[in-house]
């Protein structure tokens, strides 16, 4: 794997004279916030060495250097997912690369299911903790260089940039909810009865990313703060036929607000 993550590194860094401190991996109809980039480089997916490409409708596929606010920052738009076929070290492979690229912190936006009967469509989630029914991308060799064989995972999420995020979004006049994320593996949508038990086991929202990423990212002591827009309800009574387009268009209203939520927390670092 070092191997393999040099290789990536070296060859971005041929093509890239740009030292990024915060990296961003954007969800699912939520790569706008690229707009607000002063952009430097972009590098297609395909044309990285060992990088994955991208699959999913919405999910641009390009690796985006550029300056947000006053930050050198380092984006995705357009995340892999367990479910198109990667394995999960694949999945998370970006974020190591990310890692040995400089970035010191790692912000990370979804798509989500909610499951808090409080919560309603196009509502902004903050994450503060989250539960894994996905592979764990740590099991297999553990490299020391990377990490340690058994990380703590106490908080995940980080604490200070979670507390100045809430600030930020009520000086913004944003709505804001904090909550739990539980990451499967998809694609299928959750059943009723699924929905049901992820509820009862302490989930505030569903969705099929952000939490492998995290666990590599806390692996290699990087700071996390995860945002999640509802785009669809998972509660009894609420529960509705979705597709694709259903997704992205909620997504899509809620955005503008995420996206300031994220320059404004960033800048601010």
């Amino acid at each position: 794997m070092l191997q393999t993550i040099t290789e990536t590194v070296s060859y971005i860094k041929s093509k890239v004279t740009f030292t990024p401190e915060y990296g961003i991996i954007l969800g699912t109809g939520l790569g706008g916030l690229v707009k607000e980039m002063e952009v430097k480089y972009t590098l297609p997916y395909e044309d990285i060495p060992n990088f994955p490409v991208s699959t999913v409708e919405s999910h641009h596929g390009k690796l985006i250097f550029g300056i947000l606010g006053n930050k050198k920052v380092v984006a995705m738009q357009g995340r892999f997912h367990f479910y198109e076929g990667y394995t999960i070290q694949q999945v998370t492979f970006p974020v190591r690369v990310m890692k040995l690229l400089g970035i010191k912190a790692l912000f990370l936006s979804n798509a989500s299911g909610g499951l808090n009967p409080d919560y309603e469509v196009g509502d902004i989630m903050i994450t503060d903790d989250h539960i894994n029914l996905l592979p764990n991308p740590l099991i297999g060799m553990n490299y020391d260089e990377l990490g340690p064989r058994f990380p703590d995972m106490s908080a995940p999420y980080d604490k200070t940039l979670i507390d100045k995020a809430l600030m930020l979004a009520s000086s913004l006049n944003i709505k804001i909810q904090k909550g739990c994320y539980v990451a499967v593996s998809g694609p299928s949508l959750e059943t009723p009865k699924e929905y049901a038990y992820l509820r009862i086991i302490g989930a505030d929202t569903v969705g099929m990313s952000t939490v492998p990423e995290v666990i590599v990212a806390r692996h290699m002591n990087l700071k996390c703060f995860a945002v999640s827009i509802i785009t669809d309800l998972g509660v009894p009574g609420k529960i509705k036929h979705v597709t694709l387009q259903d997704v992205l268009d909620a997504a899509c209203k809620a955005e503008p607000q995420m996206t300031q939520l994220l320059k404004h927390l960033i800048t601010s670092l």
